[in-house]
């Protein structure tokens, strides 16, 4: 199915985790704008991703809002069903859920490595192993991570998180040359320094920081969320149906090579 050109993913359905707000958010209504139908999912706020599935409405097409813990398979099992029972189909699954602690490597107990694990990395298994089903019935289909400079970049105090943005990319790799003669590609989207909410209490430097990056850049300057929304909406569409196993950086050149 390839829709038309002001709106090439009409008859297409997108899951996009972690989508209450910033970059999810942004991929969404990115993914909405060029037609599909869209589920929205969050973990405690009702409020925000009804929020959003109503902005997709507004542009066109259908909206689910979905409240599910994307660490936990049984949860994502059912939003991958909720989806295929409201608008038949699964096409489009973009992993974009990630929680990013500070802390020193010897300061990171068992349990704080497992729980960064399991929704920083887990999640987008638990996501791919729920969507492919009905991807490979269709012959069709795009899934997108959503990792991080960390992973390729390495920073103190993030190990955990470094780790699991690096695996990413590992995890789309192996399932784009699985499932590739079935016309489903697998990529990845790094992105940089993006103007988004934060919580700030992790950056106290952070004016300073953010101008570290913007010197670093030969754009000179910080990515929006529609930057990243944008390159999704590629991947995602027909035209990048010979792109798979990539891996996108979106830094404004900061990281080359």
């Amino acid at each position: 199915m390839s829709g038309n050109a002001d709106k090439p993913l009409r008859g297409r359905t997108a899951i996009v985790t972690g989508s209450g707000q910033n970059i999810g958010k942004a991929i969404v209504l990115a993914l909405a704008a060029a037609g599909a139908n869209v589920t929205v999912n969050g973990l405690r706020s009702r409020e925000k991703i009804e929020a959003v599935a109503n902005e997709a409405r507004a542009l066109g097409v259908g909206a689910l809002a979905v409240l599910a813990d994307v660490g936990d398979p049984g949860a994502v099992g059912s939003m991958v069903t909720a989806t295929v029972r409201e608008f038949g189909t699964a096409d489009i699954a973009v992993s974009n859920v990630a929680i990013r602690p500070h802390q020193p490597f010897l300061e990171i107990t068992v349990d704080d490595w497992q729980r960064v694990v399991n929704t920083n990395l887990n999640a987008a298994f638990y996501l791919a192993r729920a969507v492919l089903p009905h991807m490979v019935q269709r012959r069709w289909g795009r899934l997108i991570h959503i990792s991080g400079r960390d992973g390729f970049m390495a920073k103190p105090n993030r190990a955990h998180n470094v780790t699991c943005k690096a695996a990413l990319h590992g995890l789309a790799k192996a399932i784009a040359v699985e499932f590739g003669p079935c016309g489903i590609t697998a990529n990845t989207v790094a992105p940089g320094p993006t103007v988004t909410e934060r919580e700030l209490s992790n950056y106290p430097d952070y004016e300073a920081m953010e101008k570290e990056w913007i010197a670093a850049m030969p754009l000179k300057r910080m990515a929006t969320v529609d930057d990243i929304a944008a390159a999704c909406a590629y991947l995602a569409s027909d035209a990048a149906g010979y792109v798979t196993g990539q891996l996108l950086h979106l830094n404004g050149g900061m990281l080359m090579s």
